[in-house]
């Protein structure tokens, strides 16, 4: 297996000119190829060592270009949840922008003065959140802070995905009341 990584390890060049094929954003591209390799390395061995016997360095290649795709283009991406899903609403809070003039970045995050009103925004929210029962925190915690899905939540939690998403809804809605008053 340490043979395959080493190979693996070799087409980091290779796996982000793949993805400059699918965004220019230099951000997307580092976190989207270290989000794969991460991906590669915890992948089941067995699948692994199978794609590399049978079609060699070119089949884990063709396995991880569409891996990247996936992680670049759908919602439901673990790339999507780390990163992507963070920095649009954070950049969609705070820019005003005209079409095709925007660019999503890091470098687009917007100034001292904003993000402290941000983080006064966020202690409200945890203010507001203590009032809640210990079980409601705790879920909608799990499930902003961690970037989870509900299905992975569920999984880890062993609670049923729809009673995940009434509890969520409910103390989102209980929130905005809250913090409207």
């Amino acid at each position: 297996m340490t043979e395959i990584y080493l190979e693996i390890s070799k087409l980091t060049d290779k796996f982000r000119t793949m993805a400059y094929g699918l965004t220019s954003d230099e951000n997307e591209v580092n976190e989207s190829v270290q989000e794969l390799m991460l991906y590669l390395m915890q992948m089941n061995p067995t699948t692994l060592k199978t794609i590399y016997e049978n079609d060699g360095i070119k089949g884990v290649t063709n396995y991880a270009a569409v891996a990247l795709r996936r992680a670049l283009t759908s919602p439901r991406s673990n790339y999507y949840y780390k990163y992507k899903k963070y920095y649009t609403n954070l950049a969609g809070v705070y820019m005003q922008y005209k079409k095709n003039d925007f660019h999503k970045s890091i470098y687009n995050l917007p100034l001292v003065e904003d993000v402290d009103n941000q983080w006064e925004k966020l202690e409200m929210i945890d203010n507001a959140l203590k009032s809640f029962s210990w079980y409601d925190q705790k879920i909608f915690e799990l499930y902003y802070s961690e970037g989870n899905t509900l299905s992975s939540l569920a999984q880890k939690t062993g609670i049923s995905r729809n009673s995940l998403f009434t509890t969520i809804d409910k103390v989102r809605v209980q929130l905005k009341y809250k913090l409207s008053e």
